[in-house]
């Protein structure tokens, strides 16, 4: 049994964690980079970005049937190694239709999709090797410890890949990001963590898959905490899908200033995931997932009200990913240690494919909802809209239990 004192030195953690911090710097790349290569280089409507932000998340309606195969697999390390190769392949394709003149929005939208099918392999499996990873009594710190590197990357991440992009253009910026994916799959292939036992079962995928779904739906937290996240999500990314071109066009913020105040905004990530251990343990968990369902969604009202000079636009744009990145970290770091505490473990693939397809199965419906409105009544509303409708999420955690939750120590599975 592992002692909180020595999980930062424990060698099997640590090679994960470096595996995914570098991944997830990478990512802040891309993120930045390929919307920039459709504005910029295509030059999208928001619609199109709509679009290509959807494609992103539209994987993720498999998600219960990818979740339900995995789980017949009782070793999840080569399918995570595997999906880090593959979105290697794919975002090197990239920079070579630049060099060759082919690059298109029908080849971005192909990218997006290949690629978030892998992310959902990746993280299906990963649900099941977390708990592999660390002991119960850790959730809550490793969470909090693995957020708190992902917030890092958002620090630096883009505005790293601002000045990427601005010197060696978008899609030559996303070769670093497809790099860090060949040191995730070296890092994973070292691991030596034991395999859970895969349940054994006759019964054919659909049944097993719908069985999943019938898990989350009827179980008091997941039930609730799903329709919560899928409300956060569908508003957030009618605003996600539009920010990096309201940034662009809208404020005429360059590549480099929209990276650099991601970076600084981000910082707020980094000082939530630190700070959400110890406010669940003075507030309570539940408490604390309430309030950052509330402010995570109505930040982004900071950036579409920003107006006057540069640096006040800028600075409004860095407020925004400021407030909201602390509030999801006080969001998701408790929900994810709570809902890990409560689902039984051979159910965990299944109920990360479940909950997934329709949580981040709703993401494309917003994104694309976020690209009709930003062409019907401009993107500063759509913004103002996301931040007014991603209040509603907080209603379903009334008179669940989860917004009574103090502790995470006492709960179990249901029986």
């Amino acid at each position: 049994m592992k002692t909180s004192a020595g999980l930062w030195r424990d060698r099997t953690f640590r090679t994960f964690w470096s595996a995914q911090t570098v991944s997830e710097f990478g990512d802040r790349i891309t993120e930045l980079g390929l919307p920039l290569i459709a504005v910029t280089l295509l030059d999208a409507s928001p619609s199109q970005v709509g679009f290509l932000t959807a494609a992103v998340w539209l994987p993720n309606l498999a998600s219960l049937f990818i979740g339900t195969w995995v789980d017949h697999r009782r070793d999840k390390r080569p399918l995570m190694i595997a999906a880090d190769l593959t979105r290697t392949v794919l975002l090197l394709s990239l920079p070579i239709a630049y060099w060759f003149g082919a690059l298109a929005l029908g080849h971005l939208y192909a990218i997006a999709i290949l690629a978030g099918t892998a992310h959902v392999v990746f993280n299906t499996a990963y649900a099941s090797f977390f708990v592999r990873l660390v002991d119960r009594e850790q959730f809550l710190e490793a969470n909090s410890k693995l957020s708190a590197t992902r917030s890092i990357s958002y620090m630096g991440g883009p505005a790293v890949g601002g000045l990427l992009v601005q010197v060696l253009t978008a899609p030559v910026a996303i070769v670093a990001d497809a790099l860090t994916f060949v040191f995730s799959a070296v890092q994973l292939s070292r691991l030596k963590v034991t395999p859970a036992e895969s349940e054994e079962s006759a019964e054919p995928l659909l049944h097993r898959a719908a069985a999943g779904m019938k898990y989350v739906l009827k179980h008091p937290y997941l039930s609730r905490s799903l329709a919560c996240a899928t409300t956060v999500n569908f508003f957030n990314l009618m605003s996600t899908a539009l920010l990096v071109l309201f940034a662009s066009r809208s404020l005429g913020l360059s590549a480099g200033t929209i990276g650099l105040a991601f970076g600084v905004g981000a910082s707020g990530g980094l000082l939530g995931a630190v700070a959400a251990s110890p406010l669940s343990r003075r507030f309570g968990a539940g408490p604390v997932i309430a309030a950052g369902a509330i402010v995570f969604p109505s930040s982004i009202a900071i950036a579409a009200l920003a107006d006057g000079p540069t640096w006040v636009k800028a600075g409004a744009l860095a407020a925004a990913e400021f407030v909201g990145a602390f509030a999801v970290m006080c969001f998701d770091v408790p929900l994810n240690s709570l809902q890990a505490a409560v689902v039984h473990d051979h159910m965990r693939s299944r109920v990360a494919g479940a909950f997934s397809s329709i949580n981040y199965g709703i993401r494309p419906l917003g994104a694309i909802a976020g690209g009709f409105l930003g062409t019907w009544i401009g993107v500063r509303e759509t913004l103002l809209i996301s931040a007014a409708g991603g209040l509603l999420s907080v209603l379903w955690l009334v008179g669940s239990p989860i917004i009574r939750t103090r502790e995470l120590t006492g709960l179990k599975p249901p029986d």
